[in-house]
């Protein structure tokens, strides 16, 4: 394959990488583990003597990175009791839904992260618990990201109801696409998925991330409490996978934020000089992690578009979050979000646009 045509596939392939977080199945959302209390300092057994020689540490514990600060344990945060609802008082429609009117000349892809492990044989089946819809709006020069939780509980076509990230498993990427018609009434052009085993490789080869971190996040990590800030961050592969992994302090909908950073935190590191001149060497890593529909030609007509990107405020952010679906347990006791098909619509009319929500 030429020069030229990694880079434009990686140019647009970039923009994916963060879809590869997510490790397992999630409960429901706000339904927060509360953390072990501290506990209280007890007096030492024994006493050295005030002449003893200290004994040599036999190694060095790693030093804490910049990025991270210990800190006290965040306040507990009381475990919602989830409402049990009749399906007939669901507060949901699972018909389908009309079309979306576009913009002219838009293109929506799908950017899909699977739980899929290395170690998992040919042909396995696999969530995509990772759902990002990007719009480029060439005419607008914008690319909005909307993340949509993997909880959400659809109507999947020929299928019934289900949760959003079983779909891709019933019958691939057209079944997926045909899903998000049926219940929000976009028509999903593309896809690009990436498997989890190899984000992290993917990241140390580009030197690690410079990330605009929105929110204070406290968990712990290798044992440890540790708290980031809000602020430019620097991380290497293990911090970002901590990062976006962490579940005992937060939720899928604080998850999908940090996606986000992350993602915008690789879009700008590919539109580096830097990665852009080690292009081929990157492409042909992750030609082996990364499927998608796409080939030169689709490419082609947003080339402009990627030149823009570099700026940071032409990339929109959007999150189907809490005000925007309603939380139900199922018969058979799965938590689950129910989507308000209305509103969902609306915030994918503003993506599309390039409106703020």
């Amino acid at each position: 394959m030429s020069t030229m045509k990694r880079l434009l596939i990686l140019a647009l392939l970039a923009s994916t990488l963060s879809a590869c977080f997510m490790p397992g199945a999630i409960g429901m959302p706000n339904s927060l583990p509360v953390l072990p209390p501290t506990e209280t300092a007890r007096p030492p057994l024994l006493e050295a003597p005030p002449d003893a020689t200290a004994t040599p540490t036999p190694f060095q514990p790693i030093p804490p990175t910049a990025a991270f600060e210990p800190t006290e344990i965040p306040t507990e945060t009381p475990i919602p009791t989830p409402e049990v609802l009749t399906f007939e008082s669901l507060p949901t429609d699972f018909g389908p839904v009309g079309s979306i009117e576009e913009p002219k000349g838009i293109t929506n892809i799908l950017l899909l992260g699977s739980d899929m492990r290395s170690w998992w044989g040919k042909g396995s089946l696999f969530r995509t618990d990772t759902i990002i819809l990007a719009s480029l709006n060439p005419e607008a020069g914008t690319v909005s990201l909307v993340s949509f939780p993997r909880d959400l509980y659809i109507t999947i076509p020929g299928h019934g109801q289900d949760r959003i990230n079983t779909a891709w498993g019933r019958g691939g990427f057209s079944k997926l696409s045909a899903a998000f018609e049926y219940n929000f009434g976009v028509q999903v052009d593309h896809y690009v998925l990436i498997e989890f085993s190899n984000f992290k490789r993917v990241v140390d080869s580009l030197g690690g991330l410079d990330v605009q971190v929105g929110e204070r996040l406290s968990d712990y990590y290798r044992g440890r409490l540790t708290t980031i800030k809000p602020g430019m961050r620097t991380m290497n592969a293990d911090m970002v996978l901590w990062y976006v992994r962490s579940r005992k302090t937060s939720n899928d909908f604080a998850r999908n934020r940090r996606q986000q950073e992350i993602l915008q935190a690789l879009i700008n590191k590919f539109l580096s000089l830097d990665a852009i001149q080690r292009a081929p060497e990157l492409y042909d890593l992750y030609d082996e992690s990364v499927k998608t529909d796409l080939n030169l030609f689709d490419l082609l007509p947003y080339l402009p578009l990627a030149a823009k990107l570099g700026d940071g405020k032409r990339v929109k952010n959007y999150f189907v979050g809490s005000g925007k679906v309603t939380p139900y347990v199922t018969a058979g006791g799965a938590q689950v979000l129910l989507p308000q098909k209305d509103k969902i619509m609306r915030l994918l009319r503003k993506a599309m646009d390039g409106q703020a929500e």
